[in-house]
């Protein structure tokens, strides 16, 4: 019977070919005008898993994007895995900074360089892969459903109902995820943990359009100043998140486990050194390790007003703007925090300007127990695929549908990333290790395996 490795390697160049098809398509869900491209790019993913053996494939409307549906049921007793990603990826900005074409995908020191080659479809490619393997092969040992959505990287806002819609059709015994990464491509890592997620809009006005500088400055508020202070005041001098009661349902992580936490491997020179940083910043009490997995934080993405163009234009701008996220952890509503921070936020702003915030999205953290089924099974799959056991981590990152599919549809999911932190996601130069996506459908098929006999 044909090996995986085999198979992995007699097919490497179709895979390679199939997966640049889908990342050529610039599924980007949160501009408007590539909205037939997120068409597109369900179409050719309901071609993918049919080619790869599925018995039926649907593309489902939502009230957003829709999802792409399959499934092979070969035996109704047997268990059933269901595979979870996104086929919509983040925009590419700053397209300058870029050294391909991040539509344009590349080979180059044995890696796969575009937007989107790793998250999420270099990763959810995988899964069609050792699919694909099982099927030909007929060695799948259970039953298999997909599901595909096109809005993850907004917050997945029509996900929610599609799940309430369809209990029924999205019954499974674990959903299985790789969108999240390893500790290194030498160290083996499962992520039982994720922040939950809050994202607000934020606009600061002044006066009622953009004045002379000379003739206004310091007799006007400035919204840019304004805000600038404004934001200056969320966090204290051991950054410390000042909204009132932010930290008031944070668990509190054992002292136990926080020693657990310290065993994964932790390079900071070389952390450090990789992010072109002389020196780390954070939450005084807490380790890097820490301040990413198990506490919360807030941060400013974007901050613009004014004129930001060619040359000089002396004015105070009418408005200033800002987008504030909050990760959070187990037992933090992003909803109460949102609405925290929003009053506080109001609070800070002298009556010489009016403040608006808009909440935009947000989810809940998750957390994977390390003794369900689903965990040990994926721990002898990459076992048997890395040759040593995999260290549980927590990620700082969010998946906010994640906790949403446990509260809706009452399955946990386990979360088998292969990404590497030098992977770029979100940033120009996204890639993905050729190594990573190999390894991974090497290894997805070990996970049934076992699952299987559970």
């Amino acid at each position: 019977m044909e090996t995986i490795k085999n198979y992995i390697q007699d097919n490497k160049d179709r895979f390679l070919d199939e997966l640049f098809g889908l990342i050529r398509i610039p599924s980007i869900s949160s501009i408007e005008a590539h909205k037939p491209d997120m068409v597109r790019c369900a179409e050719y993913w309901k071609q993918l898993i049919l080619q790869a053996g599925a018995d039926k494939c649907e593309i489902m409307p939502t009230g957003g994007n829709s999802v792409v549906y399959a499934e092979k049921i070969i035996d109704p007793s047997l268990k059933t895995v269901m595979i979870y990603g996104h086929y919509d990826v983040m925009p590419v900005d700053p397209i300058d900074l870029w050294k391909s074409q991040p539509f344009e995908p590349e080979i180059r020191d044995g890696k796969i360089w575009a937007r989107g080659a790793d998250d999420d479809k270099g990763q959810a490619f995988m899964h069609a892969k050792a699919f694909e393997y099982m099927v030909k092969t007929n060695q799948l040992p259970c039953n298999v459903k997909f599901m595909l959505e096109g809005e993850e990287e907004i917050g997945s806002p029509s996900l929610y109902k599609f799940c309430e819609d369809n209990k029924e059709l999205l019954k499974a015994d674990i959903i299985l995820v790789s969108d999240t990464g390893m500790i290194a491509e030498d160290v083996p890592s499962i992520t039982t943990g994720l922040r939950g997620l809050g994202y607000v809009e934020v606009k600061v006005t002044g006066p009622c359009r953009d004045l002379h500088s000379g003739l206004y400055g310091g007799a006007v508020a400035n919204p840019i100043n304004i805000l600038c202070q404004m934001i200056s005041k969320l966090a204290d001098e051991n950054n410390h998140v000042t909204v009132p009661d932010f930290y008031k349902e944070v668990v509190v992580v054992s002292q136990e486990e926080r020693e657990l936490m310290a065993q994964a491997p932790f390079d900071e020179e070389n952390y450090k050194k990789e992010l072109d940083i002389v020196e780390l910043h954070g939450e005084k009490g807490y380790s890097t390790i820490e301040r990413v997995g198990i506490r919360p934080c807030l941060d400013v993405c974007g901050i613009w007003g004014g004129y930001t163009g060619e040359g000089a234009k002396t004015v105070i701008p009418s408005t200033a703007h800002a987008k504030i996220s909050f990760r959070l952890v187990p037992d933090q509503d992003f909803e109460v925090i949102t609405e925290r921070f929003c009053k506080y936020f109001e609070s800070l702003a002298p009556k010489s300007v009016k403040v608006e915030v808009t909440p935009l999205h947000g989810g809940y953290a998750y957390v994977s127990p390390i003794d369900m089924p689903a965990y040990i099974a994926a721990d002898k799959a990459y076992e048997k695929t890395y040759g040593k056991r995999p260290v549980p981590t927590r990620s700082g990152g969010s998946i906010p549908i994640i906790a949403g599919f446990e509260r809706i549809l009452g399955i946990k999911s386990i979360l088998m990333g292969f990404g590497l932190g030098t992977d770029a996601i979100h940033s120009p130069n996204e890639n993905y290790p050729l190594h990573q996506f190999f390894k991974g459908i090497e290894t997805i098929p070990s996970f049934y395996e076992e699952f299987a006999k559970m």
